[in-house]
């Protein structure tokens, strides 16, 4: 039986002011012309809540570019979707935000690289990015809008990880995601920049427990460990096409985030397909669903159904081969090899990155508040 979708990432648009050196976006950016317009989005949403989806993550790039995000948020909004809003906070000030929670939207969740803004803005690659988060975060909570803090975590920012949950805590944060570089895309691209030593890693984890003791029955805490220092793989995504679906900008159904790094596989479009008809028979949808995909040892393991075989774009970025075993798994035969990886870029003395859709320069490139 194949289980209905809980959530849907809506990727409203793949323009960004930020340049973060992690991003989840493709290496080949969708252009605007492409993108689906509000009618089609709405469509979507339509067809997602009659499915049984109950959550849309309106999210890019930054959704704040699009003129028209207000109408999106009401139309997710009549659907009957909880709507959140994933933001650099950079295109969208206090009086829109209004405008959006007017429209329906119910949470908000605000990207800080660092503490110090001349570090986070490096990170970011936007001169004056912190200040308009902290500025974003500060009438979330003056608005009793519920908000949630990201913070990626890499080898520029591991140290800092305690204060950082604090700072979250100090804004007035529901939650806070603690997420550790996931190594895909551009992540991959600056993977001997970002990646911090086991280490690290290790101290950073242990402090999780500790904060989440602190600020039980205030703020939840989730944690992502980065799969280059797992020994057992995470069911990625809950499982290929078992919780979430994410549309691209121009309309691509895809299974996660990063399937499109997978070469062979042919993604459905909202504008030709409906979307329980891409989740139930696309090609995409069907590839790596359930275990009878697997290779061993995952075909035999007695975890399958537990990680159903982790995450297969990270098993073709370091096999070359999207079916084989998770190297995240120390039954992997590539485990170790992943490991190697992980402590020849820690050791790395890179520090300059390669920000997402430009060169290692630093520059703003502003995006106007409507």
């Amino acid at each position: 039986m194949i289980p209905r979708p809980l959530g849907l990432l809506a990727e409203l648009t793949h323009r960004c002011p930020l340049g973060c050196p992690y991003c989840s976006n493709p290496l080949a950016l969708e252009q605007p012309a492409t993108e689906l317009d509000a009618a089609t989005w709405a469509e979507v949403f339509r067809q997602a809540a009659a499915m049984g989806v109950l959550q849309v993550h309106l999210s890019g790039g930054e959704p704040g570019a699009r003129r028209d995000l207000e109408d999106i948020t009401d139309s997710a909004s009549q659907a009957g979707l909880y709507t959140n809003l994933i933001t650099s906070a950079v295109g969208v000030d206090r009086q829109r935000l209004q405008r959006l929670q007017a429209r329906g939207l119910d949470h908000i969740q605000i990207s800080f690289q660092d503490l110090a803004e001349s570090s986070a803005d490096h990170i970011a690659g936007y001169r004056g990015a912190h200040a308009r988060k902290l500025a974003l975060a500060a009438s979330a909570a003056a608005m009793d809008l519920p908000l949630t803090i990201n913070i990626v975590i890499h080898r520029a920012n591991i140290e800092r990880l305690e204060p950082l949950v604090d700072f979250a805590a100090d804004l007035g944060a529901g939650r806070v995601e603690v997420a550790h570089a996931q190594y895909y895309g551009w992540a991959l691209q600056n993977r001997a920049a970002l990646m911090p030593t086991r280490d690290q890693v290790d101290r950073a984890v242990c402090l999780i427990p500790r904060l989440r003791e602190r600020y039980a029955g205030r703020m939840a805490i989730d944690s992502v460990v980065p799969d280059y220092y797992e020994t057992r793989p995470k069911p990625c995504m809950g499982g290929w096409a078992r919780q979430t679906l994410n549309v691209t900008p121009s309309g691509l159904v895809l299974p996660c985030h990063a399937a499109q790094t997978i070469p062979g596989l042919t993604f459905w479009s909202v504008r030709e397909h409906n979307l329980a008809e891409i989740w139930t028979a696309s090609p995409a949808f069907t590839a790596f669903r359930g275990t009878d995909w697997m290779q061993e040892p995952c075909r035999s393991c007695a975890f399958r159904q537990e990680d159903f075989g982790g995450c297969r774009c990270q098993a073709l970025a370091v096999t070359g081969d999207a079916a084989a075993a998770d190297p995240s798994c120390e039954l992997s035969p590539t485990h170790a090899e992943l490991r190697a990886m992980a402590e020849k870029a820690a050791a790395s003395a890179e520090s300059a990155y390669t920000y997402r859709g430009r060169n290692r320069q630093s520059r703003a490139i502003p995006i106007p508040v409507r």
